[in-house]
């Protein structure tokens, strides 16, 4: 097989050669929308990234400028930033934004066309056709002369039906990671004001608080530790873990699968006031991902602490639980960013970070107000490593079908 093509080097019976405007034609009919209009607009916006799926969608009545006019099972290719992979069949007639290019199938299965748009051979071909430093756009012209094998009709539908099948689960697993991220965030708003056993309240500094509870500032219970700037020249190629900004994914996921750099053992002891322990809350203090959280996993340890980023540790371990302090910055934190945050390069004071006022009940409520929140948490983390697994599947089974290195026929599609 040929770089950024899908020319097969051993087709299967059947497979036939020819170019991308072989499977379709482009569709340019050209739109002035209406201020009542009620059509179905789509933009670049409304387009996933990386699935073949709606992410919103407008109406006519929301745009002023010429669009292009498509059908209900036309594939909307983005041309702008072709590597972002947004493509999708119109799920109803419409118009979008001058940005999608709009394809109708000729002879062959939308859903199919939908999904070859998404292929690594076909982005990597729209990439290497971009024209425009700012703005990078491929075009029909340049799309059009795409090489591929092509399957038969019937194999076409086929494929579409198995990768339809992953991709319906896929957004199941989407909504239920949304519904369960809400739950999180009402059930935090609630347990935080309220408490397990909704006490009566009193106004404080924070708003309606639980009676029996104390509000502190945060500087009166919790240390706020600076890590340290080691220096790349002293990187080793394994050792002692170091911890770094780009160690903190989204959500607070803690990855070092990779992007990992590793300091010499002997650290351990001449820097060993840099060294995590289990539980602690790091917090990016400045840069452009200042606000992100984790907690430290017992996994990832031994690790030492690098720069730009806070250890928050509690002043005493009995009156301060580690997780309900976590927990509570999670909903504390971005407050915090958006009252001091002043530009993408900027950094926290410690002296307003100590000064955020924390809720504090009991430590035996805290730890159940943090095992409460865990278990949604739990279930979260269930649902983003079955969406990973499926995003994986997805990808390869993608790649696999679209090259014949697997046929539909040879699928046991009870196991996906």
């Amino acid at each position: 097989m040929l770089d950024h093509s899908l020319i097969l080097k051993s087709p299967p019976r059947g497979w036939t050669l020819g170019n991308f405007s072989d499977v379709c034609e482009r569709v340019q009919d050209a739109a002035s929308p209406s201020a009542n209009g009620e059509r179905l607009y789509l933009g670049l916006e409304h387009l996933a990234s990386g699935q073949p799926s709606l992410d919103g969608r407008g109406k006519e009545s929301d745009v002023t400028s010429g669009k292009s006019v498509f059908s209900k099972d036309d594939v909307l290719f983005g041309k702008l930033r072709p590597y972002l992979r947004k493509s999708v069949v119109a799920p109803e007639d419409g118009i979008c934004s001058t940005d999608i290019l709009v394809f109708r199938a000729k002879g062959s299965c939308p859903e199919y066309l939908c999904y070859l748009t998404h292929s690594d051979e076909f982005i990597g071909y729209a990439k290497s056709t971009t024209s425009g430093v700012q703005h990078p756009r491929t075009s029909w012209a340049a799309l059009s002369q795409f090489k591929l094998h092509i399957p038969p009709l019937n194999e076409q539908r086929k494929i579409a039906g198995v990768l339809g099948l992953v991709q319906r689960a896929l957004a199941q697993q989407q909504r239920l990671l949304r519904l369960t991220a809400e739950l999180k965030k009402a059930l935090l708003l609630q347990l935080f004001a309220y408490g397990l056993y909704h006490d009566s309240q009193k106004q404080t500094d924070l708003g309606p608080l639980a009676q029996s509870w104390d509000a502190v500032e945060l500087g009166s219970v919790a240390d706020v530790i600076n890590g340290f700037a080691f220096k790349s020249e002293d990187y080793v190629s394994s050792g002692v873990l170091n911890f770094r900004v780009v160690n903190i994914r989204d959500e607070g996921v803690i990855d070092t699968s990779s992007d990992t750099k590793f300091l010499p053992n002997e650290f351990m002891q001449t820097h060993k006031q840099y060294l995590l322990s289990e539980g602690d809350i790091l917090l990016v203090m400045v840069g452009a991902t200042r606000g992100k959280l984790g907690f430290i996993p017992k996994r990832i340890l031994p690790a030492l602490m690098n720069q730009n980023m806070w250890r928050i540790v509690p002043k005493s371990p009995n009156e301060l639980h580690r997780k309900y302090l976590y927990h509570f910055l999670t909903i504390a934190v971005p407050k915090f960013v958006r009252e001091f945050s002043e530009s993408a390069r900027g950094f926290f004071k410690k002296s307003d970070f100590r000064s955020i006022k924390l809720p504090k009940p009991t430590f035996t409520e805290q730890e159940e107000i943090a095992d409460a929140i865990d278990n949604v948490e739990q279930r979260l983390d269930l649902h983003r490593r079955k969406h990973a697994a499926l995003s994986a599947l997805f990808r390869t089974l993608l790649h696999e079908l679209m090259t014949a290195r697997i046929r539909v026929h040879d699928l046991d599609l009870q196991s996906i």
